[in-house]
């Protein structure tokens, strides 16, 4: 069975200017900090990021934001990183802002390989723009694409050396899904165990969604 660990130094030569990013988390919670910091230490710029929110300054995908490394952010709002707001008001940042249940949909539709789906949230506001409308049994819906990325990083509670992961309490957020949507998938676990040790039916990503493991603990020199 093979074993997905690589060094933080090879998982930086995964990055690449202009690069689509998904990331976990929720204000923070759930997104894999060693990561997020050896993609700001490895100086590529001009990313497209996808995730729930733009944290705060220095928290979550803050960092990235603060030091100008992404061109535009797809997220559900952006409240709570003043940088943020500032850059997109000076014209510094594009930012898509998309409705929190259409974002993850969006990105289970791009996991999945569907087309899109419609659904009436946005309709008659500026959510609208640009989408098409379509009326079935005399309610309007819009048609959202769906979204993928070249690149997930995804932060876990438990992994083994496969890749099979678990997630604890809320940092379990986007996580799960965006492992499926996108070309490569890293994980960074909170701990990390040997083949056989998480019980198959507390298994929530299974290891074939994901492609490498980057492990800063003790043990990290295992991998």
């Amino acid at each position: 069975m093979k074993n997905k660990c690589i060094s933080i130094q090879q998982a930086a030569k995964l990055f690449y200017d202009g690069m689509t990013i998904m990331v976990g988390g929720f204000m923070g919670v759930g997104t894999p900090p060693h990561l997020i910091t050896t993609l700001l230490n490895s100086g590529v710029k001009n990313l497209t990021v996808i995730a729930n929110d733009t944290g705060r300054i220095d928290i979550g995908i803050g960092p990235l934001v603060t030091n100008n490394r992404v061109k535009k952010v797809i997220t559900s709002h952006i409240g709570t990183n003043p940088e943020t707001g500032r850059q997109l008001l000076a014209g510094e940042i594009e930012v898509e802002l998309v409705p929190l249940g259409t974002l993850i949909e969006r990105i289970r539709c791009g996991g999945a390989g569907l087309g899109g789906f419609l659904t009436p949230t946005g309709v008659g506001t500026i959510v609208e723009e640009g989408k098409q409308k379509i009326t079935l049994n005399g309610t309007d819906y819009l048609l959202e694409l769906p979204l993928r990325a070249d690149l997930a990083l995804i932060q876990a509670h438990l992994a083994d050396y496969q890749g099979n992961l678990t997630y604890q309490l809320s940092a379990r957020n986007f996580n799960p899904l965006i492992a499926l949507a996108a070309d490569i998938t890293i994980a960074e676990p909170d701990t990390l165990v040997e083949i056989g040790e998480i019980a198959p039916d507390c298994v929530i990503t299974p290891g074939a969604l994901i492609d490498y493991i980057v492990y800063p603990g003790e043990n990290h020199n295992e991998c």
